[in-house]
């Protein structure tokens, strides 16, 4: 089994923003992108066109509609889901082999796939679905936080960033050290409540969702930006409004 550090220097994560995630998938078709002609082994797909298609991805999008409580309008949100790069990760202990570990240096959870055995123990382990069997390499694939990105001097620095961060059209996802009350993603989750996905499961991930606004306070953000609307017209006014628009 393998040992969890006893602490890490930093804690490199996600902040999603569920208010401003509008379904797009740009993220995960930057994903599949990325980690298929890249790190490690690609993710492989069977049959995508056909009627029985699998694949592996590192990162998918859920959508919900929820009905608040106080009777409000209905509203869709959309889910991003991936790896959490937990402090407390059970994939990580669970893993016969040690192929998967906790980085001290940076806290990202990875899979050393020339040790990983295929035995599944982790994806049992993980209370999100965050590790996904790749159907054809036969090993466990999961979000690396696109580790050969976000260091490497080759790359513009607007660059060294996860692909799903740097493709986001509508900026609903942050990267950065949730570790550092100073960084922009800590401040984020400060300023709007940020939480963590399933918290009674002890893990202690390191992502956290900002959760979507009401509608009322939607409107309210968007006001400052929108023309001022005129009153309709009472009285003679609204007589005189109708009668010309029969002429």
């Amino acid at each position: 089994m393998t040992d969890l550090p006893a602490s890490t220097e930093r804690s490199l994560g996600l902040v999603i923003d569920l208010d401003t995630c509008v379904g797009c998938h740009a993220c995960v078709v930057a994903c599949k992108g990325w980690n298929t002609e890249n790190y490690g082994a690609p993710l492989s797909d069977r049959d995508a066109y056909g009627s029985n298609p699998v694949g592996s991805f590192l990162n998918r999008v859920h959508s919900y509609e929820i009905e608040p409580e106080n009777g409000a309008p209905a509203q869709l949100v959309h889910f991003p889901k991936s790896c959490l790069h937990c402090d407390d990760a059970p994939c990580v202990t669970v893993c016969p082999t040690g192929a998967s570990y906790k980085r001290s240096e940076d806290g990202i959870v990875l899979v050393n796939e020339s040790d990983c055995i295929g035995c599944g123990l982790c994806a049992w382990a993980c209370p999100y679905g965050a590790r996904e069997m790749d159907p054809v390499e036969k090993v466990m694939k999961k979000c690396t936080l696109c580790v050969d990105r976000i260091y490497n001097d080759n790359l513009p620095e607007e660059d060294r960033v996860p692909a799903c961060v740097r493709t986001c059209p509508t900026g609903a996802r942050h990267f950065g050290d949730l570790s550092d009350p100073s960084s922009e993603v800590s401040q984020l989750v400060a300023d709007r409540g940020g939480i963590e996905l399933m918290p009674e499961q002890g893990t202690q991930p390191v992502n956290r969702y900002l959760p979507p606004r009401g509608k009322d306070e939607q409107l309210d953000v968007l006001a400052p930006f929108l023309e001022p609307v005129a009153e309709e017209p009472a009285g003679f006014l609204a007589w005189l409004d109708n009668a010309l628009e029969r002429l």
